[in-house]
């Protein structure tokens, strides 16, 4: 437990503090964060002082990442009580940048990732996946961990952030930590905070739901069954980028259960489903065949103007 928490906000004094570090022989794990930190995050943090000897934790709540009718201007932000939890926790540094220190005048470079980042989020938040790429290479040239971690509760991103370790031959380890959950289901999120009292008694719908599609996905998939026939149609995504290939479509019966399951999360009281899908688990390319396979159950939908999302294995 750390006695006094250091904050740094430049990169220069980020790199003294991990070069002290290296000198005296110590690993690095870097957890990053948006801050407005829970549990979930401390799961991260606790998680990363058994990858390594020092803990890193950045707090940027990045605005590339919000669009334009997004909810970067009320986005939780408590600095004070952010670094008052992490004071408890195995956390030696903090590092806090502004958005000045991240995107000075004149940046002018953007990582752009395909594959795991093709669908799902990105066909309702098309700017999402180049903004997290590019702000997690910057974090990982300035810290230069030897591991980071993420929550599996952002299943696609940390898909995302794997493979652009693995394409930029970064010598990272990605570590995912498995979504902390409130006793009736609900995955944490600092969004959550956004719900009201009747939208908090609906949420865990979002989580029961995945969690029964999980079981049916497993027996289509791997034990050959069938699925019950939704009649629910296929959410069409807000924007697609027009040069993407077309889209594969899941076997049959997904396509039935992954409706029916959105039609569910309507009957409980969401307002809108964004998507319901079934993908494999490390690629998170569409499923078309049966047979063996690691799976993953995934899903973003609206109570009123709170958007969550939450995955499952399967």
């Amino acid at each position: 437990m750390s006695t006094k928490l250091e904050v740094v906000r430049s990169v220069a004094d980020l790199r003294r503090a991990v070069a002290h570090w290296r000198h005296n022989g110590l690993t690095v794990a870097l957890v990053p964060t948006m801050g407005a930190l829970h549990a979930g995050h401390l799961a991260l943090v606790r998680r990363s002082a058994e990858l390594a000897d020092r803990t890193l934790v950045s707090i940027f709540v990045n605005p590339s990442q919000f669009g334009p009718n997004e909810d970067l201007t009320r986005y939780p932000r408590d600095e004070a009580g952010d670094l008052a939890k992490l004071a408890g926790e195995a956390c030696h540094l903090v590092w806090a940048p502004t958005a000045a220190d991240m995107y000075p005048d004149g940046f002018a470079t953007r990582v752009v990732p395909a594959g795991a980042a093709h669908g799902l989020e990105a066909d309702f938040r098309p700017h999402f996946f180049a903004a997290v790429a590019t702000v997690c290479a910057k974090l990982f040239g300035a810290a230069a961990p030897d591991v980071a971690v993420f929550g599996e509760k952002d299943y696609q991103q940390l898909c995302v952030v794997r493979q652009l370790v693995a394409d930029l031959d970064m010598p990272i380890e990605i570590a995912g930590v498995p979504t902390v959950r409130e006793a009736d289901g609900l995955a944490l999120s600092s969004r959550n905070a956004y719900l009201s009292a009747e939208e908090r008694t609906i949420a865990p719908a979002l989580n029961r739901v995945l969690t029964a599609l999980s079981t049916e996905a497993h027996q289509v998939v791997r034990g050959g069954g069938s699925a019950r026939r939704g009649k629910a149609p296929r959410p069409t995504p807000l924007l697609r980028d027009p040069t993407l290939p077309p889209q594969m479509h899941q076997l049959p019966d997904l396509e039935a259960a992954c409706a029916a399951a959105a039609q569910e999360l309507e009957t409980a009281g969401f307002t809108k489903v964004d998507y319901v899908a079934v993908r494999h688990a490390d690629t998170l390319k569409v499923v078309t065949a049966t047979g063996p396979a690691r799976l993953r159950v995934l899903a973003a939908a609206w109570l009123g103007r709170t958007r969550l999302i939450d995955n499952v294995a399967a």
